[in-house]
């Protein structure tokens, strides 16, 4: 490294290595190109290291814990199920690490240069790189900013002590006895429900008329009703107005149809979205790079923004803000700077929460293709009827299908139960290539498995349902 006035020249300038950073400057390497990426924390970014991952772990080892202490219907009984959480989360940390880890490898392996600190530019091809103990400048034929998002915060509830982010709720040393959460989107319902399933007393103040308000009620509701079951208060058109807090708890005034009410618990945690990280030190006013509403830049469909020569991906520009949309926007990129003819198409991008049971979706949902105008034809069957789904214990859940009634184009995939995560997999790659619900019918299914449900369901929408009384 260069340190000082001069310049080392360099073909492309990636900032931030999350998924979509690292997946840019692997691809922009192999592409032959030489790269440097620029992160100021840990390699894989916020998903990798307070998002995606940990969640997914704690998310899991509430479950374990949740089918140890009620295996009681198939036989199975257990004494004295206790927690030690420091270990939860020790083993929470070395997934992490292990994970972190491996995108290190990566970039090592691909040839890609990495900076761990702080990048601002100069002007429209130099950035200044930083940290405690070194500095350099570089000149880039092409940049990629890739900077992510952090969590909202509302001026009522700073976070610090005990108001606290997704970020730290990942990282509780202990469980609380009690948790109120502001915000019933994915986060919120995730993080809720896995430290409800640890013993939290969880309360979830919601300001719509329903939780996870993205996702239509006939899903939701399969949600709310497990939520029940653990003793969480959902309470909907609920608005948060102050907070209170002490050594010890927080007291969280909050408004329903006029009326004021309080709580007061060991934790609120405040989960009501996440806000573009461009609105910092990046200096983007000297490149001439513009940024729009809402903190988000405007970019074409090969991700460039104003000044072509910087691309811009991920939670930084419009749409969802989602860890395999900025993965597949920085391949779209990096391409795009390597000279071939990528550009992005967001026929489908599948949504997943890890809620119990999992919700997962993609494409138009009923509602919507309605309110197109298109003759739709629905397809559902539920988890109930499936063998691999009773012996399971998992029969919770259904799979819905909207599909094109004059056409027979699947139009859109709804999956609630258990492996919904997975199981959108099949309903993204057919709606992307365009197949029919006969298609799916068509296609042989291995049994005995969940993947038989989409078979099932498919066929219902055709009017001849193996597996269930027609209508």
């Amino acid at each position: 490294m260069v340190v000082g006035d001069a310049s080392v020249e360099i073909d492309v300038l990636v900032i931030g290595a999350g998924p979509g950073g690292y997946v840019a400057a692997i691809r922009a390497a192999q592409l032959g190109k030489s790269v440097l990426v620029v992160d100021k924390a840990e390699l894989g970014g916020v998903c990798l290291n307070r998002g995606c991952i940990p969640s997914k772990a704690l998310i899991s080892a509430a479950h374990q814990y949740e089918l140890v202490n009620h295996a009681a219907s198939v036989g199975i009984s257990a004494e004295n199920v206790s927690i030690d959480f420091n270990k939860v989360q020790e083993w929470k940390n070395g997934i992490v690490k292990k994970q972190s880890g491996g995108v290190g490898m990566l970039l090592k392996g691909n040839k890609v240069q990495v900076f761990h600190g702080e990048a601002l530019f100069i002007n429209e091809h130099e950035a200044r790189v930083f940290n405690d103990n070194e500095t350099a400048r570089y000149r880039f034929n092409h940049c990629i900013i890739a900077t992510g998002s952090r969590p909202i915060e509302l001026k009522a509830f700073p976070l610090g002590g005990r108001i606290i982010s997704s970020t730290e709720a990942l990282s509780l040393k202990e469980i609380p006895k009690s948790m109120v959460v502001i915000g019933g989107g994915y986060i919120g319902i995730e993080l809720g429900q896995t430290y409800a399933k640890f013993g939290t007393k969880v309360t979830v103040l919601e300001g719509s008329d329903s939780i996870l308000p993205g996702f239509e009620k006939d899903l939701t509701q399969l949600v709310a009703r497990n939520l029940k079951k653990l003793n969480v208060d959902i309470v909907t058109e609920a608005l948060a107005q102050s907070s209170e807090q002490t050594d010890k708890d927080v007291t969280v005034t909050y408004t329903v149809k006029g009326e004021e009410k309080k709580i007061t618990a060991d934790y609120v945690l405040v989960t009501v979205g996440r806000r573009p990280n461009t609105d910092g030190d990046l200096s983007l006013e000297l490149a001439g790079v513009e940024v729009g509403e809402r903190g988000l830049i405007k970019v074409n469909e090969k991700c460039q923004t104003n000044v072509p020569h910087i691309y811009a991906i991920g939670d930084i520009v419009p749409g969802p803000a989602l860890a395999h949309k900025a993965s597949y926007e920085a391949k779209v990129a990096a391409e795009s700077i390597a000279g071939l003819p990528s550009a992005v198409d967001y026929k489908v991008i599948p949504a997943v929460v890890f809620s119990d049971p999992e919700i997962a979706g993609v494409g138009l949902s009923e509602t919507e293709a309605k309110e197109k105008g298109i003759n739709v034809v629905v397809g559902k069957f539920p988890y109930g009827a499936n063998g691999r789904a009773q012996s399971m214990n998992a029969t919770d859940g259904f799979v819905k299908l909207i599909g094109d009634k004059d056409s027979g184009l699947l139009l859109g995939g709804f999956v609630v139960g258990a492996e919904a995560s997975n199981l959108i997999a099949e309903l993204t790659l057919a709606i992307e290539m365009g197949a029919t619900l006969e298609d799916i019918a068509l296609t042989i299914h291995a049994h005995p498995t969940l993947g038989e449900i989409t078979m099932d369901a498919a066929e219902g929408a055709l009017g001849h349902p193996i597996h269930q009384l027609g209508k």
